[in-house]
């Protein structure tokens, strides 16, 4: 370890990967600090403070969001768009054909796309959250024209957090988007601190904390050992001749990751469920039915679950395709062990994808309820927001940056020797 981060500081270009990525995390936390004008800045924090759903979505925009500044709506309308874009890849073969066969100009085409539906949606959202937040106006602004304005800014927030996430993909260290949201949840470490000394000193025991705290470590060892986690199918590649030469005859495997779905399926349930909750809390005829799907209520979980089921099921069946695998298996002359070639080879690895698909959903569902489950018990509430999704991609985050840097010291020591 010692070795490993005395390396750092000994080669240049990692240095300026790393002072480049700092930097534009610096301006991404000074962005947060820049509020639009027109709320009751104390009605709005005492919303949030209330925790919840508004809570939840605050903690991926680094607090931008309760503080209603530029970057309001941070990266997260990037996140869908790219994500819905994802789906559309393997639901339409054109757009598959443009990414896989042009080359680099395909990617950056269907970049563009990506970046289009990223203003819709901040679009949409800007609208959305503008509206719903119209009861915590100062008296005597113009709603139509702080609505005006509200969107105008939230957009160009959302396309210059946009940006900043590109530039930490080209030049930086890690994936950009997910470094922002990265940063936006370590950025909240220090409230939930605060919170959980407040409410120590309010008689809430400190058993309870110690609690919270050892549950929270537990599932992230979870989360560790499963995103790690993958079965290997071994595949035997028969001998062949071509001219001269003896080709083939390798034994090599099949890896395939019990966690296919990643972060996607928790993110695609969250927004489905938030959907039903602020349309309960703008109706007043809805009122009574609210308490009964707010965020952390037993059937907020038990729907969570099951939509976390569903979309993991959804996203694999959509991404893996068992025939294809197994047709590209058989045309390079390889069999796995003890399975014939073509279909007995595709229903062979469709049951096996099938059975670590409902393991890894498993294991999406609990960490996402486990820390609401525990903090209802221990009623250390202040560490709510940090829910599995926050848990997984803070590891899923540190883990990749690591990779990429011991990639770096690796190649740089290997250049070393040529030299």
């Amino acid at each position: 370890m010692a070795n490993s981060v005395s390396g750092i500081f000994g080669i240049q270009d990692l240095q300026k990967k790393l002072g480049f990525t700092l930097l534009v995390i610096i301006i991404f936390r000074l962005g947060i600090h820049i509020p639009i004008s027109g709320l009751d800045m104390t009605q709005l924090n005492r919303l949030f403070g209330a925790g919840g759903i508004m809570g939840f979505i605050d903690l991926f925009s680094g607090g931008a969001l309760k503080r209603f500044s530029v970057f309001a709506l941070g990266i997260i309308p990037y996140i869908n768009a790219s994500i819905i874009m994802q789906l559309l890849t393997f639901l339409y073969p054109k757009m598959k054909e443009m990414q896989q066969e042009e080359g680099e100009s395909g990617r950056k085409q269907m970049q563009q796309y990506t970046r289009y539906l990223t203003l819709a949606i901040a679009v949409i959202q800007s609208v959305g959250i503008t509206i719903g937040l119209r009861s915590v106006l100062l008296p005597g602004t113009n709603f139509f024209a702080f609505m005006f304005f509200s969107v105008i800014a939230l957009t160009a927030g959302t396309t210059f957090v946009m940006w900043l996430g590109e530039l930490i993909s080209e030049r930086g260290i890690g994936n950009g988007a997910s470094i922002i949201i990265f940063v936006g949840i370590i950025g909240a470490m220090p409230s939930y601190i605060a919170n959980t000394v407040t409410l120590i000193r309010g008689g809430i025991p400190l058993w309870n904390v110690g609690v919270l705290i050892l549950v929270l470590f537990i599932v992230i060892i979870g989360i560790v050992i499963i995103q790690e986690a993958q079965r290997n199918i071994p595949v035997q590649y028969a001998k062949r001749v071509v001219g001269r030469k003896l080709y083939g005859g390798q034994s090599t495997y099949l890896p395939m990751r019990i966690n296919q779905g990643g972060v996607i399926p928790i993110i695609f349930a969250s927004s489905v469920l938030s959907v039903p909750i602020m349309i309960a809390g703008a109706m007043p005829a809805l009122q009574s039915f609210s308490k009964y799907i707010t965020y952390g209520s037993a059937f907020y979980n038990i729907s969570f679950a099951l939509l976390i089921f569903f979309f993991t099921f959804f996203y694999t069946a959509i991404t893996f395709n068992p025939q294809e695998l197994a047709d590209n298996i058989k045309k390079y002359g390889g069999f796995i062990l003890g399975v014939r070639p073509g279909k007995p080879t595709a229903d062979y690895l469709d049951s096996v994808i099938s059975r670590l698909t409902f393991v890894g959903a498993t294991f999406l569902a609990l960490i996402s309820i486990v820390p609401m489950l525990a903090a209802g018990i221990t009623h250390v509430t202040s560490f709510v927001g940090l829910g599995g999704t926050a848990m997984l991609i803070m590891v899923g985050v540190a883990n990749d940056i690591i990779r990429q840097i011991e990639t770096i010291l690796i190649s740089n020591k290997y250049e070393k020797l040529v030299r």
